[in-house]
């Protein structure tokens, strides 16, 4: 997937933030769960036919998304608790604006491993992207909430993004400090300190605002989110 700054103009950040290192890197084995598909014949051929399917998608997610697409349906067809097709499925459709059917496959994964973190991650991402802010919230929470999870920043970020839009300025500000705390970061630090800059910007608090914006543009160098900082900084009173 693209890196965000491939993606993403600064100060907007429309983008999907979903690691699938997990999903292509560990689930390649299916288990048999003692399935009762009438004519797909015996377990063992149904567990050969949906790894091969699974391994097929795997391998053509970046090149072929439609074909990767079909071999995610045909391993749910054969095994409807696969949890990484259905997160797959449910990546491609939010990556062609299906952002409905994308939360229905993430709901799924979640009835499969409720402690999935990145399933709750994505489900908020579509659920924001329909609008449904708090729902998104407590789903960015619940990733939060295992302390497994492989990339907290991601969703940190997300957190602060929607209680910003939410008019929660000091909640967003906690949740973009907490995304910095992360090491090593998956999220590009200037991005979140071009957020922070703006939510202390938000709630009038000039010299936090400035010292957040004046590392955006010591990060970021002539990037596009120095330039926004920059815009933001010729704002503050002097």
């Amino acid at each position: 997937m693209p890196h965000p700054k491939q993606s993403e103009r600064a100060g907007r950040h429309p983008g999907w933030w979903t690691p699938l290192r997990l999903v292509a890197g560990t689930a390649l084995v299916v288990v048999c769960l003692g399935w009762s598909l009438a004519g797909c014949g015996s377990s063992e051929e149904r567990v050969k036919k949906a790894r091969g399917y699974f391994q097929e998608g795997v391998a053509n997610l970046e090149s072929d998304r439609q074909k990767a697409f079909v071999a995610f349906q045909k391993t749910v067809q054969l095994h409807p608790e696969h949890r990484d097709a259905h997160y797959l499925l449910g990546h491609v459709y939010a990556q062609q604006g299906k952002f409905k059917e994308a939360e229905q496959e993430f709901r799924e994964v979640i009835r499969i491993d409720p402690e999935y973190p990145d399933a709750h991650n994505y489900l908020g991402q579509t659920l924001t992207q329909q609008g449904q802010w708090q729902e998104a919230i407590a789903s960015y929470r619940r990733a939060l909430s295992n302390p497994l999870y492989g990339t907290p920043d991601v969703t940190w970020f997300k957190l602060g993004e929607a209680l910003e839009n939410q008019g929660d300025m000091e909640g967003a500000v906690r949740a973009y400090e907490d995304a910095l705390l992360v090491s090593p970061p998956t999220v590009p630090p200037e991005m979140i300190h071009l957020a922070l800059g703006r939510a202390y910007y938000r709630l009038g608090e000039d010299a936090k605002a400035r010292d957040a914006l004046t590392r955006v543009t010591k990060l970021d160098g002539k990037g596009e989110y120095a330039a926004a900082a920059n815009e933001l900084l010729r704002r503050l009173k002097p």
